[in-house]
């Protein structure tokens, strides 16, 4: 447990630990953190690297690793540690004084990948430029010390120092490094490795090393030959010889930027290196160029020159110079090369196979990467005087209690106390029903795919199901039309709301889209038009599930058309949520969405807030920004909407926000916090200079590497994960802030991931107990589905209004497949959500 601090240190940012929290059954687990048993206590020395020309990290690792091997002797035999760009740090002073400059010439194999072939001399600069307190570090952990810079750096050393061999070694990204070992292929020429993650964090009174499992793509080494059979999904390189005409685009679009090499010259030709840069437009028997003062073909000069009769002389050239052409059958694929483009369905449903781990089977795994980083025998931790335990570490948790749920008090079942963190709708209804009195059927099929009796045989039994479940529909025979799924969406649209409208004389209220296929392209339009155009709900249904429909998958329609509507699903009694329940309280959930690598889209903020003392409905409110801002750019006039939106329902003014922020990492919390908190007060005074409410802001994050193992098997499901309620906030948490890890979802396949939660500013004044509980109960009331969820309902919508807002742009397309043909999709080119959804949850 964390000692307490001198009065008035500045030990954090944010806010301080209050203290522990003590609802719940105490339980023990593992985790996938190492205690760092002695860490550097002298100072350590911080140089500053630079290595001219300019090359790309995996290079200037490469450059390095000569240059140390070239000065081992100048530099006295201290082995530093360097970050593979501008850092590197000794655990002792290097002889050079304060600066220096060594002459690297790198030998031929240099992986150099550039179509211009640099020099192969570089020059290598260091610079002393600070020392590093390493007892302050120490200090700071043991809260005797204010936070620092010089803190900062220390942990970076630190983390420099861990992944130095690893990233010499193995193919490394971030934080992790990966092995060819164990690899399984992915459909298209690539394939997945197994990676390991570690990294430094600071817990009270220690340090940990977080080690975790990761995987990415990487391309499959061989042929080149092979490779192509394998992106045009052919059998065999035999299924080439009649061209590749047809999928030359596709061809040259994935092989673009591929590093290859030849393999019919001599050693040091093949150890060359090129990286492809299209594809010629003519076969290797059409190509021609000039040799000897004559026009050859490429088959022609290899035939004559080479003495090699090319077999596949029917396939283009790769084009890796602009001079320079190689047929496709001389070439191997490097290997190592990571495969940056976007994977597609086929690929990512691989890729989920090979990452999904029971939690044993993950705990095993990563003892077998402890064993491979092998810290005990690591010359540089040596050096720096570093041990590491080999064990994971045991810490204590808590299960909080299961919440209970209401329903319509008319429900045979009007209260549910679930197990294992799920229930069904069986003998329930909903808390208030929603009315449907004007809507219509839309089939984006032919008829004989989708049947009328087809059709009103789904439709009866979904109106059975809605009405078993609380909701009125007095309007049974809603009219139905078939429309081409690749024609005009939106016209298809706007015919549907009007037939809506013209049977029932009503302005229309939903529309049920039947869908043939899962792709995004019809999807979006849809959406597109209802949202944007019609401002009327939507709700889409796969064609798969109305033939022969069932009914638990027409109470989960139910459950999203309901709140579509306006209706309620499930409350928790005010008891459960008392900071909602006693005073008027706002809870608010922000998201920003970026687009994906190399896309020049805008970003997407959504921020959406609760309308009442149940925090069961929510309304929304979306801002389209510059791309991969963090920021909420316009938080000040978000958050003055949705004050008006919870005015208008409660005729009360929120006394106090409870806000939930997705999608920030560490290094940006100060940012973040000053500039939103800011926001969040200028809106409250714009609406009255004397309105002050009080203000809790809370980062939720999900992308961390932080697991939990039960230690005892009556602590864990049947899936092996611990059982949702599961709370962590020792050990392996922030040695000084409030935060703490909330596994409130069940275990479905996998090892289940925690959401990290961190408190930066608390005008509330929660206790532990209180905002956890809270936290954990309200997972038990998102919307569409009887299961708890793993992040907090706000979060988790604002979530889902982020990736809808994708589809508000009059682009019309929607695919990340391609960045370098969305230039033209611009923050302008989105249309805002009808005014009368932003009121209802039309994004379930």
């Amino acid at each position: 447990m964390a000692t307490s601090a001198p009065a008035g240190l500045h030990l954090t940012d944010f806010v301080k630990r209050p203290s522990y929290g003590k609802i719940g059954r105490p339980i023990r687990v593992r985790t996938n953190y190492f205690e760092v048993i002695s860490f550097p206590t002298s100072n350590i020395h911080h140089y500053d690297v630079t290595i001219t020309p300019e090359v790309p990290p995996g290079l200037n690792r490469k450059i390095y690793k000569h240059f140390e091997t070239l000065n081992a002797g100048a530099l006295d035999n201290i082995k530093p540690v360097f970050d593979g760009r501008k850092n590197l740090f000794s655990a002792k002073k290097l002889p050079f004084g304060e600066t220096a400059t060594y002459d690297v010439v790198l030998p031929e194999d240099d992986g150099v990948t550039t179509s211009k072939r640099p020099p192969r001399a570089f020059k290598v600069k260091l610079k002393k430029v600070a020392e590093i307190n390493m007892e302050e570090l120490k200090r700071w952990l043991n809260q005797k010390a204010e936070i620092s810079n010089n803190i900062l750096t220390a942990i970076m050393a630190l983390e420099v120092l861990i992944r130095h061999e690893p990233s010499m070694k193995y193919a490394s990204v971030g934080r992790s490094f990966y092995t060819p070992e164990g690899a399984m292929a992915l459909f298209g020429g690539a394939e997945v490795w197994q990676g390991y993650y570690q990294s430094v964090r600071p817990t009270p009174g220690k340090l940990m090393i977080n080690v975790d499992l990761s995987a990415t793509a990487f391309y499959q080494s061989g042929t080149l030959i092979n490779m192509v059979v394998k992106i045009l999904n052919k059998r065999n390189p035999d299924d080439l010889l009649r061209g590749v005409d047809r999928d030359r685009n596709k061809l040259e679009k994935e092989l673009k930027g591929l590093k290859v090499c030849v393999n019919y010259r001599d050693e040091n030709a093949r150890k060359r290196r090129y990286k492809i840069l299209k594809l010629t437009p003519l076969s290797a028997d059409k190509a021609k160029f000039e040799y000897e003062g004559k026009s050859i073909t490429v088959s022609q000069y290899f035939q004559k020159v080479r003495n090699m009769r090319l077999k596949y002389s029917m396939l283009p050239c790769v084009v890796v110079r602009k001079d320079t052409f190689f047929p496709i059958e001389i070439c191997d694929v490097i290997p190592g090369q990571r495969h940056m483009r976007k994977l597609n369905e086929k690929q990512t449903a691989d890729m989920i196979k090979f990452t999904c781990q029971q939690p044993h089977m993950r705990a095993n795994k990563i003892n077998q990467g402890i064993k491979l980083l092998n810290y005990h025998e690591n010359e540089q931790m040596k050096q720096f005087h570093m041990q590491v335990s080999n064990e994971m570490k045991i810490t204590n948790a808590r299960i909080l209690p299961t919440p209970t749920i209401n329903y319509h008090i008319s429900s045979r079942e009007s209260a549910v106390t679930p197990r294992d963190g799920s229930w069904n709708l069986r003998d329930k209804r909903v808390a208030t029903g929603a009315t449907l009195g004007s809507w219509s059927v839309i089939a984006f099929g032919r008829d004989h795919d989708f049947p009328i009796m087809t059709i009103q045989n789904f439709i009866r039994e979904l109106i059975n199901t809605c009405s078993d479940t609380g909701m009125n529909i007095p309007n049974k025979n809603p009219p139905i039309m078939h429309a081409n799924p690749i024609g005009n969406v939106e016209e298809s649209v706007k015919q549907a709301w009007t037939r809506a409208g013209t049977a029932s004389k009503q302005k229309p209220q939903l529309i049920l889209c039947i869908l043939p296929n899962t792709g995004t392209q019809l999807y979006g339009e849809i959406k597109y038009a209802t949202d944007t155009v019609l401002g009327v709900a939507s709700q889409c249904v796969q064609g798969r599930h109305v033939h022969g429909p069932k009914k638990q998958y027409c109470a989960n329609v139910c459950l999203k058309i309901n709140v579509k509507l306006g209706g309620m699903n499930s409350y928790l009694s005010p008891s459960l949520v008392p900071f909602i329940a006693e005073r008027p309280s706002i809870m608010m959930g922000a998201d920003v969405y970026h687009p994906g690598p190399g896309s020049t889209r805008p970003s997407i903020a959504a921020l959406c807030a609760s309308l009442d003392n149940h925090a069961s409905r929510y309304a929304s409110t979306i801002r389209v920004q510059s791309s991969r801002e963090e920021n909420i750019v316009d938080l000040f006039g978000m958050v003055k909407e949705m004050l008006r939106a919870f005015y208008q329902s409660c005729g009360k003014k929120p006394f106090r926000i409870l806000f939930y922020r997705d999608g920030v990492s560490e290094g940006q919390f100060k940012k973040v916090l000053d500039s939103e908190i800011k926001s969040i007060k200028d809106a409250c005074k714009s609406l009255d200079a004397a309105y002050n409410p009080k203000i809790t802001f809370v980062v939720v994050q999900k992308r961390h590497h932080t697991r939990f193992f039960p230690l005892d098997r009556k602590d864990s499901d049947r899936t092996g994960n611990c059982f949702p309620g599961t709370v962590v906030e020792t050990s392996v948490v922030h040695p000084v802030d409030f935060d703490f890890y909330l596994q409130s979802q069940a275990g479905l396949q996998g090892t289940c991931r925690p959401a990290h939660y961190h408190v930066l500013m608390d005008e509330n004044g929660f206790t532990p107990d209180s905002l956890q509980a809270l936290s954990y109960n309200l997972c038990y009331i998102y919307a569409r589905c009887t299961r708890s969820v793993s992040i907090v309902p706000p979060v988790y919508y604002a979530h889902l209004i982020c990736s809808r807002a994708r589809f508000h742009s009059k682009s019309g397309n929607w695919s990340e497949e391609s960045p370098e043909e969305e230039a033209e999709v611009t923050a302008a080119s989105y249309n805002s959500v009808r005014p009368d959804l932003q009121k209802v949850m039309y994004f379930m």
